[in-house]
């Protein structure tokens, strides 16, 4: 790890020809350089690059995380439904999740608990959640817009931590679970965004043209789900 007060940035040597400079919420700033590039040479690089650097971080302080990696504890807040809700750990024989009220989630858990645990047992809660709902909304869409003859080969809910959503060259749609997480209207967005896909495989202007008659305001509500991070 090369660090300067201001910027501090990991570097990644490989067989590459020249260099390259990545920022992301998860990872921070990574340099890619040849092999023996000089210390200084990548340092005159980010510094060269600083404002532009500054700039991503800065737009990074207001995206929003779903998960918290290192695990779940008693009173933490998790969204989901697009609503925040108070998690209650309750010691049970055997474990389970469920919605108490209107904004309480309680996790059964045997033994001790173990945040992370708690973390993979609400994230299968989520998943089968998700299937249900999101089955059963992508079903609704489909017949909403029956004139537009969308008609997918296959369609399923999984993980996907790094999409909303995809359309494969053969029809196949799929959404990532972690939408049953947000407000409906995020999964109508990427339900018609995918749908559109089976007409037009690309962002064309075609595409974008389709999208807006089918969706109007998609610019908005993309928008705003590009600020949470899973």
């Amino acid at each position: 790890m090369s660090e300067r007060k201001e910027l501090p940035y990991m570097i990644r040597f490989s067989r590459r020809m020249t260099i390259s400079i990545t920022v992301s919420p998860e990872r921070g700033i990574v340099v890619g350089a040849p092999y023996r590039t000089s210390a200084g040479t990548i340092d005159k690089i980010v510094r060269g690059k600083s404002e532009w650097i500054n700039r991503t971080l800065e737009g990074f302080r207001s995206l929003k995380r779903l998960d918290k990696k290192d695990g779940y504890s008693d009173g933490d807040e998790i969204m989901i439904f697009g609503r925040f809700h108070k998690l209650r750990i309750i010691p049970s024989s055997t474990r389970f999740v469920r919605l108490s009220g209107s904004n309480i989630i309680e996790a059964g858990v045997n033994g001790e608990v173990d945040p992370l645990l708690v973390r993979a047992l609400l994230e299968h809660w989520f998943s089968t959640t998700a299937k249900q709902k999101l089955t059963a909304m992508f079903a609704e869409m489909i017949e909403k817009h029956r004139s537009r003859g969308f008609n997918p080969s296959a369609f399923c809910v999984r993980k996907m931590k790094k999409r909303w959503g995809s359309c494969s060259s053969k029809g196949r749609i799929a959404l990532s679970y972690d939408l049953i997480r947000l407000d409906d209207v995020f999964s109508e967005y990427v339900i018609i965004h995918e749908l559109c896909h089976l007409k037009h495989h690309n962002h064309s202007s075609d595409y974008y043209t389709l999208l807006s008659d089918v969706f109007p305001g998609w610019k908005s509500v993309r928008k705003e789900l590009r600020t949470y991070l899973r």
